[in-house]
């Protein structure tokens, strides 16, 4: 069995443990839980397009804020903030690789005021066995590619997120351990 398979099925094990009786969960319940949720800090596993898989950790402060930190041996660090993501290796001589927010998938969780019943926003709302299954777009550029998002219930929890790229790439990031709530510095989401 590969990581990535080992991985895949530690997720799904804890997601069914989660909602192993759960139902469907309504937009509505969703968004409120993303409007609600202010910070989180815990660590991640990513599975890249090209199967590698990466870890590290996770900052969260909405709205509008994100930070990945990746173990080693990846160099990188993610930050978004001021409406753009940054990527940033420190093996590089180069500076930050930067895009616009608002054109990357991310930006439907970060929002200020996340309305996942807004039109045409959401185009896959499911319950895969486990989890309430959400695949969400930017309702005026679907061009930009979707999120896919997994969310268990008792409590309402987000578990992991597929950003499926503009360019056919598909990103997997499963949460770890979390901790909600609390204070992060604004600090951690300065431009590196």
């Amino acid at each position: 069995m590969t990581l990535v398979s080992r991985i895949a099925a530690v997720a799904l094990a804890v997601t069914a443990a989660q909602g192993a009786w759960a139902d469907k969960l309504p937009l509505g319940t969703i968004s409120n839980y993303l409007n609600d949720l202010k910070t989180v800090d815990g660590t991640f596993t990513q599975i890249n397009d090209d199967g590698s898989v990466d870890t590290g950790n996770i900052y969260i402060k909405r709205p509008g804020k994100m930070r990945f930190e990746y173990n080693a041996p990846n160099t990188a660090l993610v930050v978004v903030s001021a409406n753009a993501v940054y990527i940033a290796d420190s093996k590089s001589n180069q500076p930050p690789e930067t895009y616009p927010l608002r054109r990357t998938p991310l930006s439907l969780i970060l929002a200020r005021n996340v309305n996942l019943g807004a039109a045409n926003m959401v185009v896959g709302h499911d319950f895969d066995g486990t989890a309430t299954v959400v695949t969400a777009q930017d309702p005026e550029h679907p061009e930009y590619g979707n999120i896919q998002m997994k969310f268990t219930e008792n409590p309402v929890q987000l578990r992991q997120w597929v950003i499926n790229d503009d360019g056919g790439g598909q990103t997997t990031v499963v949460l770890g351990e979390v901790k909600v709530g609390g204070n992060l510095p604004n600090r951690l989401f300065n431009r590196p």
